[in-house]
């Protein structure tokens, strides 16, 4: 079963409250996703620990219900 754009948006806004988010859908089949993700969380963070916490926030749906997410993370700095 695939998943949504507004269910992963849901999820990472939950996670990172302050985030920054473009999603795409690069397929059209809610399988293939494309997240460019800016937020203050980042800070300090490498860019494995970026994306790491980027897959908690997923809740496990990583691999499950959501196949394929190619990652652009950064730090949202003010």
């Amino acid at each position: 079963m695939a998943m949504s754009s507004d269910k992963i948006k849901a999820l990472l806004l939950k996670a990172f409250p302050d985030a920054q988010i473009e999603l795409k859908d690069l397929a059209g089949d809610d399988d293939h996703f494309e997240a460019t993700i800016t937020t203050k969380s980042f800070c300090g963070k490498t860019r494995i620990q970026q994306h790491q916490m980027v897959y908690a926030a997923l809740e496990g749906h990583m691999g499950t219900s959501l196949h394929a997410l190619s990652l652009k993370t950064q730090a949202l700095v003010e």
